[in-house]
């Protein structure tokens, strides 16, 4: 991209990058000219004195030629949703999460499904596009993590790193600066098992890309902006053994446990997660039931719908942004601003009242009223609906309210 940018028509490079290279071709021009720009030669050698040859015209060599339509072909996922028994209620969850691209946090017992359900996610979220399949790989390719004999990421990124990681590994950083987990995750899930036994300093770092989608780590002399625009997928147990208010199993925390425990789910990291869920434990009846009627791919239908939705209604802000702004934005609702809530998200009076019943009583902060509009919009588009009902808001609210 770098060599397109100042003019090079060609390039010489190993055969096995050659594939990734050849994708310089098939990314589109951001000026209005009606000239179609040069196609760079793109030369894959094995040897250097292939190159030698090559330079003195003693062997004749092809130029590189990708195709676009091998790299978006149909893809498989690893987990299917008909294959989790039960959880309608978190199968609901992950749905509009997935729809509107909002944060989730999972809270259950040891052994309830809250890492299937989230490994699930991959398989109903939208493919990507060849724009964003372009972002995440000069991304993976960066941080020499391209899989052998692969040109470009197909799939969304899950990541799930273990919750001993330190906070450059979360966030990026080290010298040179490197991506972080958060910008591996840029365009997919980022996946944080055991959610409170993360250090708290890594979990509050998670704060500003959270909200805008970019993480900035600031060095004594680098200064680098990676792109982090992933959807957080948290799971924790309700306390430290795992049993806290199961009626099966007796809880072996102390008081002042749990409360330590549960520091960490508070405060403003919190208030930035849209949806909380609670993953019950099944029973044996459940578990030897049939599979689920609704799969991944049918789902994955309603959530690519949804999604268009969101793109036709938020495509005006792609009007006066530069063709740097375009490539790295992303039109969903969890990324609405304020102007485009009032806009977008008008309610009724019945709504208007049960929201200013939350927000009077203190359940609701000001960051919570917006993301709960979010999220009513999102559940409106999966019903196709152009209007929020009463009913898409109460759904809403019945995923953000936690009562105690």
């Amino acid at each position: 991209m770098a060599a397109k940018k100042n003019g090079l028509k060609e390039i010489i490079l190993p055969k096995a990058n050659a594939s990734e290279a050849g994708l310089i071709n098939l990314i589109k021009e951001d000026d209005a000219s009606d000239a179609k720009p040069e196609a760079i030669k793109i030369i894959g050698v094995e040897t250097l004195k292939e190159v030698i040859d090559y330079l003195e015209g003693k062997k004749m060599i092809s130029s590189f030629q990708t195709d676009k339509e091998k790299f978006l072909e149909e893809q498989n996922y690893s987990v299917d949703l008909a294959w989790i028994k039960g959880q309608g209620y978190a199968k609901r969850a992950l749905e509009i999460a997935a729809a509107g691209s909002h944060h989730l946090l999972m809270l259950g017992p040891p052994g309830a499904g809250k890492t299937l359900l989230a490994k699930a996610i991959p398989s109903i979220l939208p493919p990507l596009s060849f724009e964003e399949s372009l972002e995440v790989t000069k991304i993976y390719s960066i941080s020499g993590l391209l899989p052998l004999g692969t040109a470009l990421i197909k799939l969304r990124p899950f990541r799930s790193p273990h919750h001993a990681s330190s906070e450059p590994a979360l966030i990026g950083g080290g010298n040179p600066p490197r991506p972080g987990e958060i910008t591996l995750a840029h365009r997919g899930i980022l996946f944080l098992d055991e959610f409170p036994e993360f250090h708290r300093d890594v979990l509050e770092s998670l704060r500003q890309p959270i909200e805008e989608g970019e993480i900035t780590i600031l060095r004594a002399k680098n200064r680098l902006t990676l792109p982090a625009r992933f959807t957080l997928v948290a799971a924790s147990n309700p306390c430290p053994c795992g049993y806290y208010g199961d009626p099966e199993r007796q809880c072996t925390c102390t008081p002042s446990q749990i409360s330590k425990y549960r520091r960490k789910l508070s405060g403003p990291l919190m208030d930035r997660i849209d949806l909380f869920i609670e993953v019950p434990q099944l029973k044996y009846e459940r578990l030897v039931a049939e599979d689920e009627k609704n799969s991944s791919s049918e789902i994955r239908e309603k959530v690519i719908k949804a999604r268009q939705i969101q793109r036709a209604r938020l495509s005006f802000a792609k009007q006066n942004l530069s063709g740097r702004e375009r490539f790295s934005l992303s039109l969903t609702n969890s990324e609405m601003s304020i102007p485009e809530i009032k806009k977008f998200c008008q309610i009724d009076l019945k709504s208007q009242a049960l929201l200013k019943k939350y927000v009077d009583s203190g359940k609701l902060s000001a960051r919570g009223f917006h993301r709960t509009l979010k999220v009513s919009r999102t559940i409106a588009d999966l019903d196709q609906s152009e209007s929020i009902s009463f009913d898409h808001l109460s759904e809403a609210l019945m995923y953000r309210i936690k009562e105690n």
